[in-house]
């Protein structure tokens, strides 16, 4: 009897921790909804917070929840809400020139959650990682709007990757030293225990 009820008591374990874990990724998706949308319009890619809040998500949650949230978030992009940068949505928009940078942030939140995991959230390599992860996003999505904008690779870096560099390196400096403050004061809450 015992040990049938030590098995429910484990069962009921892992459903709240599921349950925890949705609900984790859930806010934190809601939170790249209401800060994706803000921008300023500077070219052809406005300046956004997204990347600063996948930066933050991979911090609290993992590379694994918090990509979940970013790829929930660029559904509900695709969908038509207007969550993108300048509240824009729809396929078109994932679809059109500036999309690669999009889709490029998934690889750019996987390379920095690995690397932020990796050396414990140490500030300068999860500065790297978070670096590294960037320019591979860089890297995606500027082939893309070359070849649907039609334009060379340097014309696509200087539309789009070069005005953003310092306001980037300035979100990844800014990632590395929250990220891990409120970390551990969500640790301190027993709100990140199980994740």
């Amino acid at each position: 009897m015992m040990h049938s009820e030590t098995n429910t008591s484990t069962s009921l374990d892992k459903s709240r921790l599921t349950i925890y874990q949705m609900s984790a990724a859930a806010l934190m998706t809601a939170l790249f909804c209401v800060l994706g949308p803000m921008s300023i319009p500077i070219g052809p890619i406005p300046i956004s917070f997204t990347n600063l809040v996948f930066y933050l998500t991979v911090y609290l949650l993992g590379t694994k929840l918090g990509t979940i949230s970013y790829l929930v978030y660029l559904l509900l992009g695709t969908a038509g809400l207007p969550v993108f940068s300048g509240y824009s949505g729809g396929l078109a928009k994932l679809a059109g020139p500036t999309g690669g940078y999009l889709v490029g942030f998934i690889l750019m939140g996987i390379v920095s959650g690995i690397a932020i995991k990796k050396c414990h959230g140490k500030p300068l390599f999860s500065i790297l990682g978070m670096a590294a992860g960037t320019v591979i996003a860089y890297l995606f999505g500027t082939v893309w709007y070359s070849i649907e904008a039609s334009c060379s690779v340097w014309a696509a870096l200087c539309a789009c990757v070069f005005p953003f560099l310092l306001g980037d390196a300035v979100k990844i400096l800014l990632a590395a030293q929250i990220g891990p403050l409120i970390r551990k004061a969500l640790q301190k809450a027993h709100l990140l225990e199980n994740l």
